[in-house]
């Protein structure tokens, strides 16, 4: 937090382009500075005004004989690298600069951008923005910002990307009684970024949970250590926009075509523990919840209710985020038998019928938080003729007093008739939701926090004996020839030097080497055409298996160069490879493409010439420990398949995590790697063995 004092605990701040005309922003920012009741000093800057608001105002800022910690801008485009100028020779600690017109706008205002950060550079200040709405701190308090309103305080921190976006949550959270800590608008980003937000807030007291609205992440690998680190002791949710297939890159290989980049993000995401939200209902969802309820010590759910629909509706919700009902204990259930109408459902989900009171309610939900099984509770009121919204609601706040430990998240559905009940549940931290599956993936938020705490680091990535001088060797030798693309061959030796079996194989020019190779090899072959242009093969005929004679091997080289000439008559061809042919295994593909936010993304699934069409693949982004690849393997239904199935033995489960570690090991040594695809990989009983490698490298 420290870092970032001058920012959110400034002794004083300047307004550049102050005005004193209302409906300007320069007037609105200042306005909204000396109303937030802001203790600093206050500076405001206008070389046409002697005085805005009952404060001295100044030509520049390096007429103030005072230190100023935080520069706050408003005046146009064209004269801020001038104004950065001015707060470097006054050694300000940082600018927020809320004037538009930079690299959104084109090619001109990137310009004007790379020159406030040079002198952000040149004279050791941080910059927030520019073409933001400004920041907010509650607790400070000050508003350095031009919204319409003040939030009230609370304990979510919620940076934005969109200035819109945070504006509309700020209206929308006044109205809801939903209290913030910090709203931060990132603008442009051209200094202070997400990852600099995470490492304020982590060790911010008045910040219990961080949202973050992103449009894309500007350094992947600082904010996958940042937010990894974090993660672990206080919540981060993201709603990470921008999703559509038309975002992703196109892509040669199956990993790439099976790696979009939202795909990367969801991976990455994942992997360092940042709970990902679908939309903005779902991120405030989460926020409410997190703001307001513990961690629940186990992660089994009880439902009460006074209707079946919407327990149904919150029993599927449950299966589908992976949320257990609780099984009650005998005692449980015979109380709820005694005590309940006849026809009551006394096991999970218990429905306590139609009219029900609130001291109804009172018993069942104390009931079934006394139960040891039971990990966290969803409520769920729908309005009867004689149903009582605000009774019930005080019944379920004076409850929750005794089972801190044990969240409760209630759903009153309906409008006007639960509207202030709804509200009185939430100040007095209550989430209470109008459907009940906002509350089941709001507790699913927390059960999901929860096992990440629990979760015992696994830090260490093993690391093998490998010879990088001979793939090095190899790769020189592609950009000399001008390829980006291996044959099968080097593709082969580059996995052999990273201790990645293949089957024996050579590359045959004529029709007579090829003989000799599979003499040399032994009986049966698969000859493969070997061209840097045609990557799938089998598509055009460019693959012959079970070759078992002289006179097989002569003909296929034929019938090889036949097919690929009709096919594929531009395509440069080096020659046919000569493969031995090894027993049939398991089938899988473990491949790599390298995202341009996270790095290498690894890729393991069912592999063979269906992966685009079942898609069952898991990935991880490296690198990563061999528990992580055990569990990555281990996601897929290709792993019920490697462990036997009816009486089959299971496959060599540890050699295949090897592959996978090698793999990431070869894609963090070589930067260069842009794709690989070991597929298939046959899985044996003792062993594997890579029996088709393409590796892309990237354009020189």
């Amino acid at each position: 937090m420290a870092a970032l004092d001058f920012l959110f605990k400034p002794i004083s701040v300047a307004v550049i382009g102050a005005s004193r005309h209302a409906g300007k922003v320069g007037y609105d920012v200042l306005k909204n500075i000396v109303s937030s009741n802001f203790q600093g000093k206050i500076y405001p800057i206008n070389p046409l005004a002697d005085e805005i608001l009952g404060y001295r105002a100044y030509k520049s800022i390096l007429d103030v004989n005072d230190s100023i910690d935080l520069a706050v801008v408003t005046v146009p485009a064209e004269l801020v690298p001038q104004v950065a100028e001015e707060c470097g020779q006054k050694k300000v600690k940082g600018m927020v600069i809320i004037t538009a017109g930079f690299k959104e706008s084109g090619h001109k205002g990137a310009e004007l951008e790379n020159a406030i950060a040079e002198k952000a550079k040149k004279y050791n200040f941080r910059v927030l923005g520019p073409n933001c709405l400004g920041f907010i701190d509650t607790f400070t308090p000050i508003n350095a910002s031009f919204t319409s309103k003040f939030p009230l305080k609370g304990n979510i921190g919620f940076a934005s990307q969109s200035g819109a976006i945070l504006s509309g949550i700020l209206d929308w959270s006044v109205e809801e009684g939903v209290g913030f800590s910090k709203f931060i608008s990132l603008g442009n980003k051209s200094d202070l970024d997400e990852s600099d937000t995470i490492e304020a807030l982590v060790n911010d007291s008045n910040t219990k949970v961080i949202l973050l609205y992103l449009e894309g992440v500007e350094d992947g690998l600082r904010f996958f250590e940042i937010a990894k680190k974090v993660s672990s002791t206080k919540p981060i949710v993201v709603l990470k926009s921008g999703v559509s297939s038309a975002g992703a890159r196109a892509a040669s290989s199956h990993t790439g075509a099976l790696a979009g980049s939202d795909k990367a993000y969801s991976t990455a995401f994942k992997q360092i523990g940042v709970l990902r939200a679908r939309n903005i209902e779902e991120l405030f969802g989460y926020g409410i919840t997190f703001s307001l309820q513990n961690i629940p010590k186990t992660n089994s759910v009880a439902i009460i209710t006074n209707a079946g629909g919407p327990s149904i509706i919150a029993t599927d919700m449950c299966e589908e985020e992976g949320l257990p009902l609780a099984g009650f204990e005998a005692e449980t259930i015979e109380k709820l038998r005694t005590n309940l109408p006849k026809a009551a459902s006394i096991y999970n989900p218990v429905d306590i019928l139609g009219d029900a009171l609130e001291d109804r309610y009172k018993f069942a939900l104390n009931t079934v938080l006394s139960d040891s099984n039971v990990g966290c509770v969803l409520v769920i009121l729908t309005p009867q003729a004689m149903t009582k919204p605000k009774e019930t609601a005080q019944s379920i706040i004076e409850i929750s007093k005794g089972y801190k430990n044990k969240p409760i998240v209630a759903s009153f559905m309906g409008g006007e008739s639960v509207r202030e009940a709804s509200k009185n549940l939430l100040r007095h931290g209550i989430p209470c939701f109008g459907f009940p599956e906002r509350g089941v993936k709001s507790l699913a938020g927390l059960v999901k926090f929860a096992s990440l705490t629990k979760a015992e680091l696994d830090e260490e990535v093993s690391k093998f004996d490998v010879d990088k001088d001979k793939v090095n060797e190899i790769f020189t030798n592609v950009y000399n020839d001008s390829r980006v693309v291996l044959l099968g061959h080097e593709a082969a030796a580059v996995t052999m030097a990273y201790g990645i079996m293949t089957p024996k194989v050579e590359l045959a020019k004529s029709a007579e080497e090829a003989v000799k190779i599979a003499k040399k090899i032994g009986y049966p072959v698969v000859m493969k055409v070997s061209s840097p242009q045609i990557l799938h093969k089998t598509d055009i005929g460019g693959v012959i298996m079970n070759l078992e004679t002289p006179e097989e091997v002569s003909n296929a080289y034929y019938t090889i160069s036949s097919n690929v000439f009709r096919h594929f008559p531009q395509a440069q061809i080096y020659g046919i490879s000569v493969q031995q042919m090894v027993p049939q295994g398991r089938e899988l593909i473990i491949g790599m493409t390298r995202d341009l936010t996270w790095g290498p993304m690894i890729a393991v699934g069912l592999g063979g010439i269906y992966v685009n069409l079942l898609e069952d693949v898991s990935f991880r982004i490296s690198p990563f420990s061999r528990k992580q690849a055990f569990e990555m393997l281990s996601e897929t239904k290709a792993y019920k398949l490697l462990k036997g199935m009816r009486g089959e033995k299971p496959s060599d489960i540890d050699s295949i995590v090897d592959v996978i570690l090698r793999v990431s090991q070869l894609s963090q040594d070589f930067k260069i790697i842009d794709e690989l695809d070991i597929n298939p990989l046959f899985a044996y009983d003792e062993g594997c063995l890579a029996l088709d490698v393409k590796i892309t490298l990237e354009k020189k």
